[in-house]
């Protein structure tokens, strides 16, 4: 295994110890960012010259035998609608396209305090509105095991990158599966924190009941690694929740026999792809194997959580992004004539079309006559959701399903029919809903050898336990150690 396809954890320890460089490994990464980029088109920006600094800065130190952070010296890649004070932050959308923000978002800068080393921005569906990074205002990315597939989205810059060996570790948003998704369409970890865990202070609000910011990792160790960077109380996050972070490294490789995990009725019936069913169901004998109890369970509202979904996400994007109006920041119509005509173009002109769709989608159901009828019946049975799993986890330590009915499709397959594309999330969305944490991670792949991904759910702040449960299926498999066919061997020296 080369340096460029080994994980964050096994690399900071070859940093840490001396046996490499940071500013080697930075600039390797490079060489093979530009050997890959024109094929994945993963990144939005990429920032070298600053990278390098950095990185030959974290090696003086390391030298002089000073203390240094959790990622000392490993290359992170930042999804490009979480704000970069010194790179631009422009929510793939050519209404932010040369938008610099004037601050660092919370978890950018623990990032910098724990020396992780930022690369770049990685491209997304534009202000995170998509499921296959198809709707990025600048460029489609790539899935790297199928160039001719999406690699699912919206956080399909970050998936493709860390799949790709062009970053060790990705941050990615998920309001409705943005993480989990494209992790399991590029077969690498992703995970959706409980809703408060992390801040989100700095993150480009999109649905702001919704939005959390997580990992996208080549393995579970890593995934406890970022987290115990990123998780923790932020006084600039309303939203933020005052509970103390456990640590995610210790106890990972934690015994699960005994453990009793839900399998959802309703997360298996029409629409979910045979060959991810077959998939799912060798997974968990895997789990039987290592002595787990196997328990049916129902989540009876789950057929309404995409409509659910669609109405209370669409309503909050239509409030958050009436900022951009062309007035103080960002893309102004220069073909304009009085403010209200610059108004109406600026945000005609700036914004995609699947951005337009959600604006009036969210601004009908918010309308006079229709708040009734439509927001306030969906937070209604959003909470009805959210009970759904409170009672379930009475019975159950964790619930168990695919991360996606479908393995990666190819690029354009759905991009006239938003329906099915908004089918794309339905079993990521009711963890949204109800707030609770979720991962994904590969566990086989299809017959047309694309990865398939395992969802697990837990309680609120119950992250430690879900790494815990899926170190344990790690460890007894190895499709997280399977790479695509884009690897190259000229790299293998790096």
């Amino acid at each position: 295994m080369s340096l460029l396809q080994s994980t964050a954890y096994q690399i900071k320890n070859k940093i840490i110890s001396r046996e490499i460089k940071s500013v080697d490994l930075v600039s390797s990464l490079f060489t093979r960012i530009k050997h890959v980029e024109n094929n994945i088109q993963a990144f939005i920006v990429t920032d070298e010259k600053k990278a390098i600094h950095d990185a030959i800065e974290i090696d003086k130190r390391i030298e002089r035998g000073e203390e240094v952070g959790l990622l000392a010296g490993i290359p992170v890649a930042v999804k490009d609608n979480i704000c970069t004070k010194s790179l631009p932050t422009t929510c793939a959308s050519k209404i932010l396209q040369n938008f610099i923000p004037p601050y660092d978002a919370f978890i950018v800068r623990r990032l910098k305090e724990e020396d992780a080393i930022i690369i770049g921005k990685t491209n997304l569906d534009e202000f995170a509105m998509g499921s296959s990074t198809e709707n990025s205002g600048f460029k489609i990315t790539r899935n790297p095991w199928n160039l001719e597939c999406v690699p699912g989205g919206s956080s399909g810059g970050s998936a493709s990158a860390v799949a790709a060996d062009v970053a060790y570790m990705a941050l990615g948003s998920d309001t409705g599966g943005s993480i989990r998704q494209p992790a399991a369409l590029c077969g690498i970890v992703g995970v959706k924190p409980t809703y408060g865990r992390v801040s989100r202070y700095g993150l480009v609000a999109f649905g702001s009941s919704l939005d959390q910011i997580g990992p996208l990792t080549k393995d579970v160790r890593d995934a406890a690694l970022l987290m115990q960077v990123i998780a923790g109380y932020d006084s600039c996050d309303s939203t933020s929740v005052k509970v103390p972070v456990p640590d995610y490294m210790e106890g990972i490789e934690s015994d699960v026999k005994g453990l009793r995990i839900g399998i959802p009725k309703e997360y298996f019936a029409t629409g979910l792809k045979s060959d991810v069913h077959t998939v799912i169901k060798d997974a968990l004998k895997v789990y039987k194997r290592l002595g787990v109890e196997i328990i049916d369970i129902s989540l009876p509202h789950t057929e309404y959580a995409v409509a659910v979904y669609y109405i209370v996400a669409n309503a909050e994007a239509s409030s958050n992004l009436a900022r951009y109006d062309g007035v103080r920041y960002g893309y102004r119509s220069n073909n304009a004539q009085g403010v209200i005509d610059m108004y109406s173009k600026t945000r005609a002109e700036g914004f995609g079309n699947e951005v337009k769709r959600r604006i009036m989608l969210g601004n009908y159901a918010l309308s006079s006559g229709y708040y009734d009828a439509y927001y306030l019946k969906a937070s209604r049975v959003r909470t009805l959701i959210k009970n759904d799993f409170d009672a379930a986890f009475e019975k159950v330590d964790c619930i168990m399903s695919p991360t996606s009915p479908v393995p990666a499709f190819k690029i354009g397959e759905r991009a006239n029919n938003p329906l099915e594309m908004y089918l794309s999330d339905i079993y990521t969305i009711p963890a949204n809903l109800a707030g609770i944490p979720g991962i994904s991670i590969p566990c086989g792949f299809s017959k047309e050898h694309l990865p398939i991904g395992l969802q697990i759910l837990a309680k609120h702040f119950e992250e430690k336990k879900l790494l815990q449960i899926a170190y344990a299926f790690e460890r007894e498999t190895d499709f997280h150690l399977k790479k695509p066919p884009l690897n190259v061997s000229s790299l293998q020296g790096a």
